[in-house]
């Protein structure tokens, strides 16, 4: 294997073509840390839309009906700000990993890097042969077993792929809906069948072919490095002043590094690139190289972590500080966000209620058999049950109010909630129009919960002025 062009990315040759890679098989002690990682990953991912907390999903974002629940913790679209907070303290958790790990993300739990090197390449490695095999296969023209091989690796892909697809869609309609749809014909269902025929597709082009261009091409993380990280940050780093000169770079009978220029940290590396050049926007951090450089250290017999896990700082002979001005702000923020979201966590209501006049007339007028006239408005509530609870709520008017006449209808009395269930109802407000001054008159409603008050609502009575 020759040395990786200077002035390209290696996945692209000298007419702009896509170079695609072949990344040899690596054993090695961060590989089997990473095979249970994403062991654990991989099933927290199949597993998780089964599991259920308070009779709900743990983890279910129901985007259409805008009820969002994570691990015993009920949200709708109304609680933004809380939503809000949980976004901002997920990219600031990221920010303030990033600066202290690196990209520890990339390469240890990022779905691209999971889904890839624990079930794609390993799929292919056992269809298709290891990376010398698969580059001289794909290379060779068309035959019997070409094709038998493609096609069994293809149709492996999409199977795994259908399977990522419809377990990340259970995230969003629930696991019990995706069992009922893949049971029905597709024709029941058409919007979400034609979602899981499109994101199957999707995933099965990214993780099948696109690859290493996803991360090198459209990933914005590998963008934001450059901001998050610094001179203390850990890296995937090559130790230069252990390993130059290299073999083959060097005079005759001058000393020479440990670095043999055996290229293997290149062969193995997913994306393609020559970790001795340096922290580069393309690296992932998926250790790979490490346990390559490690292997071949014990086979000349020369100490491992010629490769490893380091900062900049300490490859120049200085301290590594763990925390420092960057870290500070991100705990300092990330600590803020999350003693808002738990005060507005914890004024958070069990239920809710809002009332709101019905899109109509803003009044009915009813004449009576003794000449006088009975006023209607027409109201809507609408009831938020936020507890894993059941509940009965009611409204109910004041004795003040009642005594002046007013009548409140409502189709039951009272309503039944089931935990986290919303309900509207239409309910009425009849009263004299004697009752009115100024076409306008000030009163106040009970909500009951499990027959005691839980709030009181102010409304306003509308009609003809007097």
């Amino acid at each position: 294997m020759e040395e990786l062009p200077q002035d390209r990315l290696a996945t692209i040759d000298a007419r702009g073509k896509r170079v695609y890679l072949y990344p040899a098989v690596v054993h090695g002690v961060w590989k089997s840390r990473k095979k249970i990682v994403h062991a654990i990953l991989l099933l927290v991912f199949l597993l998780l839309p089964w599991i259920y907390v308070n009779g709900r999903q743990a983890l279910l974002l129901d985007v259409s009906e805008r009820s969002f629940s994570i691990f015993g913790l009920f949200l709708r679209g109304h609680d933004a700000p809380l939503l809000f907070f949980l976004l901002i303290g997920f990219a600031l958790s990221i920010a303030f990993v990033t600066a202290i790990w690196g990209r520890v993300w990339c390469g240890w739990a990022c779905p691209q890097t999971v889904f890839i090197e624990s079930i794609f390449r390993r799929l292919e490695t056992w269809i298709e042969g290891n990376s010398r095999t698969r580059k001289a296969l794909d290379e060779a023209p068309w035959s019997f077993e070409k094709i038998m091989k493609k096609t069994l690796k293809w149709g492996a892909f999409l199977a795994v792929s259908l399977l990522i697809t419809h377990s990340f869609l259970a995230y969003f309609v629930g696991s019990h809906k995706i069992l009922q749809m893949i049971l029905r014909a597709p024709s029941e269902n058409w919007a979400s069948f034609l979602v899981i025929l499109f994101t199957t597709g999707i995933i099965l082009l990214d993780f099948g072919w696109f690859r290493e261009q996803f991360c090198v091409i459209m990933c914005p993380y590998g963008r934001f490095q450059s901001v998050l990280l610094d001179d203390d940050s850990i890296v995937v780093g090559y130790d230069v002043k252990r390993g130059e000169p290299r073999r083959g770079e060097v005079a005759a009978g001058a000393k020479q590094g440990d670095c043999v220029n055996c290229l293997r940290c290149v062969q193995v590396c997913p994306t393609g690139i020559d970790i001795r050049r340096g922290v580069q926007l393309e690296c992932i951090a998926c250790t790979a190289c490490i346990d390559a450089c490690d292997e071949v250290m014990s086979t000349i017999k020369k100490p491992k972590g010629l490769i490893r896990y380091t900062s900049e700082n300490s490859l120049r002979g200085l301290a590594t500080r763990w925390m420092r001005g960057r870290t500070y702000v991100y705990l300092s923020l990330l600590s803020v966000v999350g003693i808002v979201f738990i005060g507005l966590l914890s004024q958070q209501q069990s239920v809710e209620i809002s009332i709101l006049r019905a899109k109509e007339a803003p009044y009915q007028t009813l004449p009576q058999a003794d000449g006088s006239r009975i006023i209607v408005n027409h109201l809507i509530a609408d009831f938020s049950n936020q507890s894993s609870d059941n509940n009965f709520m009611d409204l109910r008017l004041t004795d003040l109010d009642k005594a002046a006449g007013i009548e409140l209808v409502m189709p039951i009395h009272p309503l039944a909630m089931a935990p986290h269930e919303q309900h509207r109802t239409d309910f009425f407000l009849r009263f004299p129009s004697s009752d009115l001054k100024f076409g306008t008159r000030k009163i106040e409603l009970d909500v009951f919960r499990n027959n005691q008050i839980l709030t009181k609502e102010e409304l306003s009575l509308v009609g003809p002025s007097q």
